[in-house]
């Protein structure tokens, strides 16, 4: 379904080319549930954000359902970024001046589904994430577990092929973590295909089919949860384990 070779992200300044991505290489498969995890600057939104199409590579194939990102014109980029993938930030991204009923709708709006149609897949998201009783709320007005629970509800609203999630729990307080990831196990249960970037470890054991991890722009280590968290096969991967168990 996704597919990288040997993809990079450079900038280049007057002395030097910066690298954040370095020869990645990394196929995901339908249905599979990827989390990515490692330090900060690792470049792991970068390679999400690419994924994701708001990003583009600077050397390298990106091969989305077997198209080749890099070559397509921008119109024909934007179609597939709008109606196959559904994309939760940190920050919610939410309209401020939209109710959560109008946040939801939005993407279908621009996707030109008719009113009737609207109405039944708003509603159904309603219901889906509990949030029936908050759809005239504008965000201001949500706990941030019920605003990331409206983003979430609505990338999925579109019935994307993936799910893309950057660090979806790391603005939100220790007790509003439990409730964005349960409704993320949730998805992970129904075979919705997802790639998640996080340093949430016990959700990634518990729900991923293969963990990523990422350093200085470069793939480091990739495996099965049980694996990567209790025998992992670098020492900077096992250094970065050890150092999120002590804190």
């Amino acid at each position: 379904m996704i597919r990288l070779i040997d993809l990079d992200k450079y900038v280049d300044n007057r002395y030097q080319r910066i690298f954040i991505l370095k020869g990645i290489d990394l196929e995901i498969n339908q249905g599979e549930f990827v989390t990515v995890m490692g330090p900060s600057g690792a470049g792991k939104s970068t390679l999400i954000n690419i994924i994701g199409m708001l990003d583009l590579a600077s050397a390298g194939e990106y091969l989305f359902m077997d198209q080749p990102v890099n070559k397509l014109k921008e119109r024909k980029k934007s179609e597939l970024h709008k109606h196959h993938i559904g994309f939760v930030f940190q920050a919610y991204h939410l309209i401020d001046e939209l109710t959560v009923y109008e946040n939801i709708e939005t993407p279908l709006l621009y996707r030109g589904i008719k009113s009737s149609e609207r109405k039944a897949m708003v509603a159904e998201m309603l219901d889906r994430f509990q949030i029936v009783a908050k759809k005239d709320l504008y965000p201001s007005q949500l706990s941030g577990g019920q605003q990331q629970r409206v983003a979430i509800a609505r990338g999925l609203a579109m019935s994307p092929k993936i799910m893309l999630f950057d660090e979806p729990t790391s603005a939100l307080d220790p007790e509003m973590i439990g409730e964005v990831l349960d409704v993320m196990v949730q998805l992970a249960k129904e075979g919705i295909t997802m790639c998640v970037v996080t340093h949430e470890m016990g959700f990634a054991r518990q729900v991923a089919h293969r963990v990523i991890f990422m350093d200085e722009g470069k793939l480091v280590e990739t495996g099965k949860p049980d694996q990567f968290f209790d025998n992992p096969r670098t020492d900077r991967a096992a250094q970065f384990i050890s150092k999120i168990l002590t804190h």
